[in-house]
């Protein structure tokens, strides 16, 4: 196994104390400006894992036969995992809802409230709001997380697919794979009606389950394992599909995220995804 050590904040001198506490003569391999790997470690102590928090930086043993040429498929979420808002929120914000809705989202992704129930409460807030509030969304707030393109853009390097799954909407969902380059999307519909949010949701929605089944889906049609498919996500409606995963990592997650992924990011930006099962 290797241990990878990454994070915008880490420095030679991070690295010095981390070799000094693996107490080995093996020597770091670097990836990426803000990323290293250490090979041949077993554990990883206590003492280094504490260091590591406190510096915020990310620290994880990965198997040695996880690396990128080995897997074909990313999934991730939307919402504070591929971008850096909660769309719903955003849009609450254009009607002054946002402490509301943002009370139901945040319940949800503590997993304190069903899904599904959560979605239908937070658009029932919005109904009567023009449209172009959505497109406003887009224009002003919305932003990729660090990492984002580059981690879009490795795996098209790989020939490994990507879909974002979402219990958000489409329109934001379809936008950013044009922008992106992702290869598919599944995300909830507003009903609009004369230029307006009803308060309603079409069809039915992307909850955990569903979220977990167009994974599973998709794998089936490009005939991937599960080992080699990969889920992204940051709260409690991610869990399902990123069970359904053959790796799991938890991106500037809820605890109970974390406590359920394979790996977790806490300081890096979704390269760091990348930089897990890069070697050299």
């Amino acid at each position: 196994m290797r241990l990878v050590v990454q994070g915008p904040a880490i420095t030679y001198a991070h690295l010095t104390h981390i070799h000094h506490l693996c107490g080995t003569s093996i020597q770091f391999i670097q990836t990426t400006e803000h990323a290293y790997y250490l090979p041949n470690q077993a554990t990883v102590l206590p003492a280094i894992k504490q260091f590591c928090v406190e510096q915020h930086i990310d620290c994880t043993l990965v198997s040695d036969d996880q690396i990128l040429k080995n897997f074909g498929l990313v999934v991730m979420d939307m919402d504070s995992t591929f971008i850096s808002i909660e769309c719903i929120d955003e849009i609450a914000d254009m009607c002054n809802l946002k402490p509301q809705v943002a009370a139901i989202t945040a319940s949800a992704m503590r997993g304190e409230i069903e899904f599904a129930e959560s979605l239908r409460q937070r658009v029932k807030l919005l109904a009567g709001l023009h449209e172009s509030a959505l497109q406003r969304v887009i224009d002003e707030r919305l932003q990729l997380n660090p990492g984002a393109q580059q981690l879009i853009d490795t795996c098209k390097q790989h020939g490994i697919k990507t879909m974002l799954v979402s219990g958000g909407f489409n329109f934001f969902a379809d936008r950013l794979k044009a922008m992106t380059g992702l290869d598919y999307t599944k995300a909830n519909s507003l009903e609009i009606i004369d230029g307006k949010i009803t308060g309603q949701v079409l069809g039915d929605i992307v909850d955990a389950q569903a979220k977990a089944d167009f994974l599973i889906q998709l794998r089936e049609k490009l005939g991937l394992k599960q080992e080699q498919v990969i889920a992204i996500g940051d709260g409690a409606n991610d869990l399902k599909m990123m069970a359904a995963a053959g790796i799991s990592v938890a991106y500037h997650a809820k605890p109970i995220v974390q406590q359920q992924a394979t790996y977790a990011l806490n300081y890096s930006g979704l390269d760091g995804v990348i930089n897990l099962f890069t070697i050299i």
